[in-house]
């Protein structure tokens, strides 16, 4: 994962939403690859939480249905990233600002360990 990556996801868990824009759109400035639309679901996300934080809804709705449209091609994962819990809780936090129901928490990226290998074996 290269280092504007790395340091957007911080912003975008850490809430500082705008800023996670800024920083993801200078990467996909700079993006030729299909990598460029998973940057822009990404930055689709940071911008809908950000208009929701100030409470705008419509922004906020439109933006993030963007950015889910376009994660769920990436999902259940990607570069790293477990995408199909970003879509889940994107989706369910996006219905929550829909009918203005307040969020107790904002979606996170979350690293995938579903391929880490497992300390025991199964039973």
């Amino acid at each position: 994962m290269d280092e504007q990556l790395s340091q957007g996801i911080g912003l975008f868990n850490d809430g500082e939403f705008f800023r996670c824009h800024e920083v993801l759109e200078e990467a996909w400035k700079l993006e030729r690859r299909p990598r460029r639309l998973f940057l822009q679901a990404l930055i689709h996300l940071a911008v809908g939480f950000y208009h929701a934080k100030r409470g705008n809804t419509v922004g906020a709705v439109r933006q993030l249905r963007k950015g889910i449209k376009k994660l769920a091609a990436y999902t259940p994962s990607f570069e790293g990233m477990d995408t199909a819990r970003l879509y889940q809780e994107a989706l369910a936090a996006t219905q929550s600002i829909e009918t203005e129901m307040p969020l107790s928490a904002y979606p996170q990226i979350h690293e995938d360990t579903s391929s880490y290998p497992r300390s025991h074996p199964p039973s």
